[in-house]
């Protein structure tokens, strides 16, 4: 079964309703929406719960910075990132870290689709794209 325009307008508008005034997604928001759905009745409950989680998804990786690293980094480090992209953005970022040794050195934080390369391995492949 197909989104059609009513299931993804009202999957945008539960994603609406699950932030909190900040206008971070909050569990207790998500579960105030998840029960209200439970009193409604739907044509495809099935279909607006995946769009729902689908939009969901997105707004959750929007204000995530998801910062990877060779190794361990810094609590105060990982403070300063969420910071700086809280500012940038201007809207509330927190951060988690993700070991990737594949990195050698350095650090890549994404935040939702945008993508900040500062790592050796980043830079070894624009230099070999750069050379062909």
């Amino acid at each position: 079964m197909r989104r059609d325009k009513k299931t993804i307008k009202l999957a945008k508008k539960l994603v609406e309703l699950s932030r909190e005034e900040s206008g971070v997604v909050t569990d207790a928001k998500v579960s105030e929406v998840l029960a209200g759905l439970r009193q409604t009745e739907h044509r495809h409950p099935l279909l607006v719960l995946k769009t729902y989680l689908h939009y969901l998804r997105r707004e959750i990786a929007l204000q995530t910075a998801v910062v990877s690293t060779p190794g361990a980094l810094a609590a105060e480090s990982l403070e300063a990132i969420a910071a700086k992209f809280t500012k940038q953005y201007a809207r509330p970022i927190s951060a988690e870290t993700k070991e990737d040794a594949s990195l050698i050195a350095g650090v890549r934080v994404r935040v939702g689709d945008d993508v900040y390369d500062a790592s050796i391995a980043g830079r070894l492949k624009r230099l070999a794209e750069n050379v062909q």
